[in-house]
């Protein structure tokens, strides 16, 4: 016997993402870790523009409020333990400063609802199944900011309600956007505090919803990043110290699926230059003023503006920046 786990087939995606392709994920930690590999591989990606969220009506509201092209206004927050707060936002736009919390969830808003126009690939990231209503509107909240649990009912979304959200979703979404794909995850982090039962039916919950969406639409599909942890990384070892969240190694095993299923070929070759340019741009010499390390620079810098000219989607202005405070010649 030379098989000792259960694999997961994955069918290659015909729709397929290069270097002209813009990508919107919305989502939990699929989103975060695969968002991160496509920024990192200086794809064009919009991620996360309200946020880590977690429920799949949080998602849809969020990008409601992009269609809709919203404005938030000071009526929008709340003022608590020194911060101004949305409950349509993580709290990492939360401001002690009213117009700067404002401007940042503004701005945001403004980039993604034009980048939405566009998008070619939408990923979206359900977390859970179990949500928070505020008692004071009756809406489900994104982020319940630390509040006291008696100001919010919980309850968990039942696979009708999900379904039914997402089909009136969806149809706006391809009046706007007639080419959209639409990728949806499940991630695996286990909600423990619900327990183990209760987790599986949130699970489920999700699942149900995802399969009903994707046999009705066909520009919905599937990516199965939950079922690869759950059988082929079925080992605490591919885990964070917490048992509940994955570690880097499962991470970096989920973008190399990802990168089979849906990065083009041509884009695979472009990956590898972009990657040998970071990494050259990091590069620490023990002496930065040598000549050797001079023409590396130079060099190096030559080799960004190639690519950049050939892939005008690709900016390295980052890398560019560090290198050039590096370089002796100031008129690079």
């Amino acid at each position: 016997m030379d098989q000792f786990r259960t694999l997961v087939d994955i069918p290659v995606s015909q729709e397929k993402i290069s270097y002209s392709s813009k990508v919107m994920m919305m989502g939990s930690c699929f989103v975060e870790n695969m968002g991160k590999k496509l920024q990192e591989n200086k794809f064009q990606l919009c991620q996360n523009p309200f946020g880590v969220l977690y429920n799949p009506i949080s998602v849809a509201n969020s990008l409601e409020i992009l269609l809709q092209e919203k404005e938030f206004t000071k009526e929008d927050l709340f003022f608590d333990q020194d911060l101004w707060n949305s409950y349509s936002h993580h709290s990492s736009f939360s401001n002690s400063d009213l117009e700067k919390c404002l401007s940042f969830i503004n701005k945001s808003r403004e980039e993604a609802a034009n980048f939405l126009k566009k998008t070619d690939f939408l990923f979206i990231t359900f977390g859970t199944s179990w949500v928070y209503e505020l008692n004071e509107t009756g809406k489900i909240v994104s982020n319940c900011h630390k509040q006291k649990a008696a100001c919010f009912n919980r309850k968990r979304l039942s696979v009708e309600a999900i379904v039914n959200t997402y089909t009136k979703l969806i149809a706006s979404l391809q009046q706007i956007n007639p080419n959209l794909k639409i990728v949806f995850t499940l991630s695996p982090i286990r909600h423990w505090k619900d327990g183990a039962h209760a987790n599986q039916l949130s699970k489920s919950t999700l699942l149900l919803a995802i399969d009903q969406l994707e046999q009705q639409f066909q520009a919905v599909s599937y990516f199965a990043s939950y079922e690869i942890v759950m059988d082929e990384l079925r080992d605490y070892r591919f885990y964070s110290e917490d048992m509940l969240h994955v570690n880097s190694v499962t991470v970096k095993y989920i973008w190399e699926k990802f990168v089979q299923t849906y990065i083009s070929t041509d884009s695979l070759s472009i990956m590898k230059r972009v990657s040998k340019l970071i990494l050259a741009a990091n590069h620490r010499p023990f002496n930065p003023q040598t000549d050797s390390h001079q023409k590396f620079i130079c060099s190096t810098l030559r080799k960004i503006e190639q690519l950049e000219k050939e892939i005008p989607s690709i900016s390295f202005q980052k890398e560019v920046v560090k290198m050039k405070k590096n370089s002796k010649n100031k008129n690079l």
